[in-house]
């Protein structure tokens, strides 16, 4: 009567085709069958898991065909069956939502240019300047006159006048009539002048040009 180890059965289970591919190619490099490349695995993975297996029988009785019978008997590929340690999951982050920003909260006001203070159009009198037959109130800190159309407040299209030729500004609560550098200058009571404090009634000449000042 044959050992109980040694009884096998022919069964029936699935495989992947990966892992069958690998026993198969492993019985031709050792010459032995592929039955019993699977018995040596699941024998390993038994011993294991600590289970009590019976020794199975002369390995020369595993080889198929009578051909390998009288085949030496080949070591058993050591297969790794312990089992494999449990990947805990990562939870995935998500994203951090910045919070949306008002445009006009993240306006920053610059402040005050130094020696100067923001104008107050309530309170100042209204200077009005009298040029080529016309009144034109001067409404701003900074009031250029030159020949830039697109740089001045009051263009001139005259070669002899500069670019930005001069200025009137608002001045701690006062307006004056700045030269800006320019070529030709600026005349006050037949003298040149870089800076002067407009008073009532007050003419300056650039070049060929007259400025006449009055408040209101």
């Amino acid at each position: 009567m044959a050992d109980q180890g040694d009884r096998k059965t022919v069964r029936a289970f699935q495989c992947r085709d990966y892992l069958f591919e690998i026993f198969d190619r492993l019985s031709e490099e050792h010459q032995c069958s592929v039955d019993y490349l699977i018995n040596e695995a699941m024998r390993e993975y038994a011993r294991s898991r600590e289970q009590t297996v019976t020794s199975v029988g002369a390995e020369s009785q595993d080889l198929v065909g009578s051909g390998l019978a009288g085949a030496s008997p080949v070591a058993s590929p050591s297969i790794d069956a312990r089992p494999r340690p449990m990947l805990t999951p990562v939870p995935s982050r998500r994203p951090t939502v910045q919070p949306a920003i008002n445009p006009l909260q993240a306006v920053t006001v610059p402040p005050p240019l130094p020696g100067r203070r923001p104008s107050d159009m309530a309170s100042r009198r209204v200077l009005m300047l009298q040029f080529n037959g016309e009144s034109i109130p001067v409404e701003k800190d900074e009031f250029i006159i030159g020949r830039g159309v697109r740089t001045t407040d009051l263009a001139i299209r005259d070669g002899n006048i500069s670019r930005k030729h001069a200025a009137v500004v608002f001045h701690d609560g006062a307006y004056f009539m700045k030269d800006l550098g320019s070529t030709n200058g600026i005349e006050f009571a037949g003298q040149r002048v870089e800076s002067k404090r407009i008073e009532e009634g007050d003419v300056y000449r650039i070049c060929d040009y007259e400025f006449r000042f009055s408040y209101q």
